[in-house]
C-alpha cells in the first residue's frame, strides 16, 4: 500500500528525525537521493548542463547540494536564484566550491532554453497558490525547452496536501519525493503535474500515523478479494440485488448486472422494468417483479443506474437493513435524510459532475479539488463515497480517516455504461462481505485494471471491461 501523508505530518517526522541527527544530515540524504535521480535521467552526467531553479528555504537547498553533487562528477551546473538574499548559504557555498555558478532570475530563461537538466527547487511542500510573478517565465521556459525537468519533492505551484492547482506551476517529467507520497503526487489535477515519483528514503518514522491517503496495489487488493471455501454455496458467497434500468435505459441493467456477475457474490437477483433483456444476456440472473422488499434475499443492493424518475424503487432500496449502493439517477432520487438515516453501509459513485450536483456548486469545482471534494460528500451524507475519474476516490463514511486513491484506470474508460459495470461489480463485493471503502476501492482497482488489459490503446465498450473483469482478477489475485 502506498500512503501519502501531509504536510504537518511530514514536518512533524522531520523535526523528530533532526533531533536525532547531525545538523544538516537529512538535508544531505534528500540532496542524495535527488543527484541519484537526476544522474539517472541524464545517462552521461560529465558534460552535461544542468540549470537549477532555486526558491528560498530548504526545498532550494535540496536543489542547490545535489547540484554540488553533479557538479563535483563533472556537470556544468548553474543555479538561477529567485531570491538571492534568501538562498540557502550551506548550499550555495557548496556549489559555488564544486565550480557550479549562479545568476539571478533575469538570466533565467536564457539558461533553461540551453540545459540538458533543469531541477525545480523553487517551492517546497508549504507553498500555497501557483507560482509568482518572477518565476511563472522559467516555469514556461522550462515547458518549451527541451530539457528534462525534476521537480525536488514536488512540482512548484501545486498544493501538496488538496492536489489543487491554482494557477501557473512546473510540469516536471519526473518528480523525487523525500520520505513518503504527499497527496498532490496521487491527486488530479496535480498528479499530472508530476511526471513520473521516485521515493527516496530518508528515514521517516509515519508508521504509527494517519495517512491522508491510501493507494493499494496489487497485493493489497488480492488480499481483499473474497475466496469461495470448500463448503460454500451459492447463498453463503453472497447473493446482490439489483434495481436498475428503466424502458429508456434499460442497458444499465443488463451492464450493472455484467458487473455484478463478475463479482465475488454468489447470485444476482434482478429487479425492474428491463428483466427481460437481463435474462436474455445472462440466464443465470434471478429476476423478480415484486419490487426489492420482496425479490428475496440478498446480503447488498445497487440501485440507481438507468433508474430514470423511479424514485419509488430508490427509496424503497435505501430502506432495506443491508448495504447498499447509490449510483447514477439514484444519486438524483435518493432523499438526503433518508441515506444519513440509514445504519448499514453506504457507498455512493458519483462522477464529478454528479458530485458537484449534490454538493451544489460547479463541475469545475469539484475537478480542481477532488480530494476536498469526496471528504465533503461522505460528511454531508455520513456514507462511503467513491469519486469516478481518472485518479478515482473513496472516501470513508463521515469523511475522516484516509481516502483511497486508484489510478489503475484508463482514459477509455469514459464510455457509457462503464459506470454501470463498477457498480454492479461493487455492489457484488459488498454481498461478499467486504466493507463500503474495501468494496469501492477493489471494484475500482480491478474495474480500472480491466479497462487496460482489454483497450490496448484503442477504444473500448462498456461490455468490453466486463469481460476483462475475471483475467484482472486473475492478475491480482497471482499476486496475492
Amino acid at each position: 500500500m502506498r500512503t501519502a501523508y501531509t504536510v504537518e505530518t511530514v514536518r512533524t517526522a522531520e523535526r523528530e528525525l533532526m533531533a536525532r541527527l547531525p545538523e544538516g544530515a537529512l538535508m544531505q540524504r534528500a540532496a542524495a537521493g535527488l543527484a541519484a535521480a537526476c544522474a539517472g535521467l541524464l545517462g552521461r552526467v560529465y558534460g552535461s548542463r544542468i540549470v537549477l531553479l532555486v526558491g528560498s528555504g530548504d526545498n532550494g537547498g535540496d536543489a542547490l547540494y545535489a547540484g554540488a553533487r553533479l557538479a563535483r562528477r563533472g556537470a556544468g551546473v548553474t543555479a538561477v536564484l529567485l531570491n538571492p538574499d534568501r538562498a540557502h548559504a550551506g548550499g550555495l557555498a557548496a556549489l559555488r566550491r564544486a565550480g557550479g555558478t549562479v545568476t539571478d532570475a533575469g538570466q533565467g530563461e536564457a539558461a533553461v532554453e540551453r540545459a540538458d537538466l533543469v531541477v525545480d527547487g523553487i517551492v517546497g511542500i508549504g507553498g500555497k497558490g501557483g507560482l509568482r510573478a518572477e518565476a511563472v517565465p522559467l516555469a514556461a521556459a522550462a515547458r518549451r525547452a527541451r530539457a528534462a525537468v525534476v521537480a525536488v519533492d514536488l512540482p512548484s505551484g501545486v498544493d501538496a496536501d488538496t492536489g489543487e492547482v491554482r494557477g501557473a506551476a512546473v510540469r516536471a517529467d519526473l518528480t523525487v519525493t523525500f520520505g513518503t507520497h504527499k497527496p498532490a503526487l496521487l491527486v488530479d489535477p496535480a498528479r499530472e503535474f508530476a511526471g513520473t515519483v521516485r521515493l527516496v528514503d530518508i528515514g521517516l518514522a509515519l508508521r504509527h500515523r494517519t495517512p491522508e491517503l491510501e493507494a493499494p496495489q496489487h497485493a493489497d487488493v488480492a488480499r481483499l478479494l473474497p475466496a469461495p471455501g470448500a463448503e460454500c454455496d451459492k447463498y453463503r458467497r453472497g447473493v446482490v440485488g439489483i434495481a436498475a434500468g428503466s424502458a429508456r435505459y434499460p442497458g444499465a441493467a443488463v451492464l450493472a448486472v455484467s458487473g455484478a456477475l463478475r463479482g465475488g457474490a454468489g447470485a444476482v437477483r434482478y429487479v425492474g422494468p428491463a428483466k427481460d433483456a437481463v435474462i436474455a444476456r445472462y440466464p443465470e440472473t434471478l429476476v423478480s417483479d415484486r419490487g426489492p422488499r420482496k425479490a428475496g434475499r440478498v446480503q447488498a443492493w445497487v440501485t440507481g443506474p438507468g433508474a430514470g424518475d423511479d424514485a419509488a424503487t430508490v427509496a424503497e432500496v435505501v430502506r432495506e437493513e443491508v448495504p447498499v449502493l447509490i449510483d447514477a439517477d439514484g444519486l438524483r432520487l435518493a432523499e438526503p435524510a433518508a441515506v444519513r438515516a440509514r445504519t448499514a453501509p453506504t457507498l455512493l459513485t458519483p462522477h464529478a459532475g454528479e458530485a458537484a450536483a449534490l454538493l451544489g456548486v460547479d463541475r469545475e469545482e469539484v475537478e480542481s479539488a477532488r480530494l476536498t471534494a469526496v471528504r465533503e460528500l461522505a460528511a454531508r451524507y455520513g456514507a462511503a463515497v467513491l469519486l469516478k475519474g481518472s485518479t478515482t476516490l473513496v472516501a470513508p463514511a463521515g469523511g475522516r480517516g484516509a481516502v483511497r486513491v486508484n489510478a489503475t484506470g484508463t482514459p477509455w474508460l469514459a464510455t457509457a455504461g462503464s459506470g454501470d459495470v463498477l457498480s454492479g461489480l461493487a455492489g457484488s463485493l459488498l454481498a461478499a462481505g467486504l466493507t463500503a471503502v474495501d468494496a469501492g476501492s477493489c471494484a475500482a482497482y480491478l474495474h480500472g485494471l480491466a479497462g487496460r488489459l482489454t483497450a490496448h490503446g484503442a477504444p473500448v465498450s462498456a461490455q468490453n471491461v466486463a469481460d476483462g473483469i475475471p483475467q484482472a482478477w486473475r492478475d491480482v489475485s497471482r499476486a496475492g
